[in-house]
């Protein structure tokens, strides 16, 4: 493969590896979520979890499900997760052209990658994406229920202040055309109950907008906190779409892992409601 192609690094392990197999599962994922929460609003931003697709596939379906009518609208993905691997200082850029998956490339966006080349906190570290999972698991969703019509701006967030993050979103806020996608899990290896009082009292802090979230919290409590930031500024509005964890997809509750999806909208008064 090019090396201005980031390959799949976690096929067949997160997810399967076989296209046609791949395809499916996200088809059938997406056809179990409930879209009965999805308004006339289309979102601006979304929030969803990162893990195997049997653990955390079903709620970060909710999200995606959610999306499915503004499939049309989106030609720009601006997609942000926490690194797990590699450490990093600010912002990581790949470095490469285009991510592919099993379903295909995705192109990044170089007019976006462009627009951020002034700011400090961004930097291209290709070794932060090589094994990075929290970005890749969300490009078979995207692949399906936005097709081939959109670019990436893939940006793994290790070491930077919530400010840093929020910075960088309103450089690519652009208009009704991009999306922010915030990767993230909640709560990690509590027993079950407990988790899911940690996980509650989480998401009343992200439906408040309050930009104080931990890494106790959830792993990608930087780029969150950093997209709180930006959502008040813009006045967006939260709603929790699922709120679920481990031990209620994949069944053991001894040690579970949060996940929720959460949907940012502009004022209602910012857009024409769409006709059913």
């Amino acid at each position: 493969m090019s090396p201005q192609i980031r390959p799949a690094a976690v096929a067949g392990s997160f997810y399967p590896a076989a296209p046609a197999v791949l395809a499916r599962e996200v088809r059938t994922l997406l056809a179990q979520a409930s879209a009965a929460q999805a308004n006339a609003t289309p979102p601006k931003a979304l929030v969803v979890p990162h893990a195997g697709y049997m653990y955390s596939g079903p709620v970060a379906a909710t999200a995606y499900a959610h999306l499915q009518r503004w499939r049309e609208r989106f030609k720009r993905v601006v997609l942000l997760g926490p690194v797990h691997r590699v450490p990093v200082r600010g912002l990581a850029l790949p470095g490469v052209q285009a991510f592919a998956t099993p379903l295909g490339t995705v192109p990044v966006d170089a007019d976006a990658v462009a627009a951020l080349a002034d700011l400090p906190q961004v930097v291209q570290n290709p070794a932060a994406h090589a094994w990075e999972h929290a970005l890749e698991v969300q490009l078979p969703f995207l692949q399906v229920v936005l097709g081939e019509g959109f670019t990436l701006v893939p940006l793994a967030v290790g070491d930077a202040s919530a400010q840093e993050v929020a910075q960088v979103l309103e450089r690519l806020w652009d208009g009704a055309q991009t999306l922010i996608i915030v990767s993230s899990d909640l709560s990690h290896y509590h027993p079950y109950a407990h988790a899911r009082r940690i996980d509650a009292e989480t998401v009343r802090g992200i439906l408040s907008m309050q930009p104080t979230l931990d890494h106790a919290q959830a792993c990608g409590a930087t780029p969150l906190n950093g997209l709180l930031l930006a959502a008040r500024h813009h006045q967006l509005q939260p709603q929790l779409l699922d709120l679920r964890n481990s031990g209620d997809t994949a069944g053991d509750r001894s040690r579970v892992v949060g996940y929720a999806a959460l949907s940012f909208t502009e004022p209602d008064h910012a857009h024409p409601r769409a006709v059913a």
